[in-house]
């Protein structure tokens, strides 16, 4: 069982004074802070064979090929390559037996006095376990929050002894390895939005649960998978996108969430200002939702996405349980217009003054943020199920001390109702759905799309009794 260490100096040095472990470190774009942690502690000579920074792009392309953007996965993935089967070709015959090798790079940019922006980077290990085994490998992506190039440096070359010590002696117990990364570090200075497990080591892993558990843990603000399961940086799917997005439980998805996220796209994409090619529809859920204060089961998001992808949606979850901070998290990739669809429960939720109390400037401080850079409401009507009225965005009463503003948002087009869509379905609520699956009665089965009836059945989802 391996140790597991925390202090950043003792990281590095187990590592050097460790003779059966030995690779390269290769680093652009922000000095070579991972390497220096290794040289500082002493005995370096016994971890590194090569550590080397390609800053001029003429030259990083001649060792790397070219490549059309520097800070990117390729860019990395491409010095991986060369770094290992560079450290394979030359020292596989007179090492090989009793050494496993590995290959550490980044790419990143900081702040400094040409890119006044925030960081991000790409980090990745290909590493061997046994001796000429075939390689596993660990890649993350990380938005740098300081507040100085100093700070982000600081902080990368923390991440980096993290990820190689954990890489070298957590790999038995990725969740461990996972915890480890954020080591002597602060979520305030980074996040980290992707994290990929591959390699025969890591055959059992499921890159999304491991995205999910960095979210739980505070390390990144959010997951996102897309519609065939992968986990992708968010940026990758949303970047210079307009939006449209559903949050929902979707547990389970109903007839009624799906044509209400399908009428909300459709009226959105007949608006000037949203071009087609450029939109993105995301199914989003939150681990903090705002009425719920259950225990967070992280299984049961995988499953509800494992439905939504089936159903060929780009799933996004998040930890914002707050509708502005949600908008936030959008706008820092996009400033294109963002569509939210969503059903009246929802929005008079958003409504209730209770959940801005932290704020100093209250509701207003909080709608301010929400209805910024082209974000709009795509709301659903809904039937009173007492007296079977339908209220609509234009007819929902809200608090005497509130109507001026909401009136004020409808007039301007910030709350509008989904005018096409499908009344036969408001009366399918997911809660009541819910419990028919575990009651054992089937009529369920008419109020979600086939397919997720389907999956439900065959994978016995969210109690449903066994069949046959």
């Amino acid at each position: 069982m391996e140790t597991k260490l925390a202090d950043t100096y003792q990281k590095a040095l187990t590592v050097n004074l460790d003779n059966t472990k030995y690779g390269t470190i290769a680093e652009i774009g922000a000095g070579q802070e991972t390497a220096r942690w290794f040289f500082k502690v002493g005995g370096a000579a016994g971890t590194i064979a090569k550590a080397m920074s390609a800053y001029d792009m003429c030259f990083s392309d001649a060792i790397y090929g070219p490549c059309e953007r520097y800070v990117s996965r390729e860019r990395m993935e491409a010095m991986l390559d060369h770094e290992y089967s560079l450290i394979i070709e030359r020292l596989e015959e007179t090492r090989g037996s009793g050494t496993t090798f590995f290959a550490f790079a980044n790419t990143v940019t900081v702040h400094s006095y040409s890119h006044t922006e925030e960081g991000n980077g790409w980090l990745g290990i290909r590493f061997q376990t046994q001796p000429r085994e075939v390689p596993s490998q660990i890649v993350l992506h990380v938005r740098l929050l300081g507040q100085d190039s100093a700070q982000d440096q600081e902080t990368l070359g923390v991440l980096g002894v993290n990820l190689i010590y954990g890489a070298l002696h957590l790999y038995r117990d990725p969740r461990e390895l996972l915890e480890a990364l954020l080591d002597n570090l602060t979520i305030d200075n980074l996040e980290i939005d992707l994290l990929d497990f591959s390699g025969p080591v890591f055959a059992d892993i499921d890159n999304r649960l491991m995205a999910l558990l960095l979210v739980e843990q505070g390390a990144s603000n959010a997951a996102m998978f897309t519609a065939d399961g992968k986990v992708v940086q968010p940026g990758d799917i949303l970047h210079k996108k307009a939006i449209m997005i559903e949050r929902s439980r979707f547990r389970p998805p109903t007839k009624l969430t799906m044509n209400l996220l399908d009428s909300a796209h459709a009226e959105f994409e007949k608006e000037p200002d949203v071009c087609d090619e450029c939109s993105v529809v995301v199914s989003e859920m939150t681990l903090r939702n705002l009425s719920d204060g259950s225990d967070i089961q992280i299984e049961d998001f995988l499953q509800r996405a494992d439905i939504l992808c089936m159903l060929g949606k780009n799933v996004l979850i998040s930890n914002y349980g707050e509708f502005y901070r949600l908008a936030d998290y959008l706008h820092h990739y996009t400033d294109k217009p963002i569509g939210v669809a969503m059903g009246i429960p929802t929005l008079k939720e958003i409504l209730d003054e209770s959940y801005y109390t932290h704020l100093a400037g209250g509701i207003l401080e909080a709608f301010g943020r929400l209805f910024k850079d082209k974000l709009r409401f795509y709301v659903c009507p809904y039937k009173d199920p007492e007296t079977g009225e339908l209220v609509t965005a234009e007819t929902l009463q809200v608090a005497p001390h509130l109507r001026h503003l909401y009136q004020y948002l409808v007039d301007n087009g910030l709350i509008r109702s989904i005018k096409n869509i499908n009344q036969d379905y408001l009366d399918y609520v997911s809660s009541d759905i819910l419990e028919l699956i575990r009651n054992g009665d089937t009529s369920w089965e008419s109020m979600v799309p086939e397919e997720v009836g389907r999956m439900i059945r065959e994978r016995e989802l969210f109690g449903c009794p066994k069949t046959g």
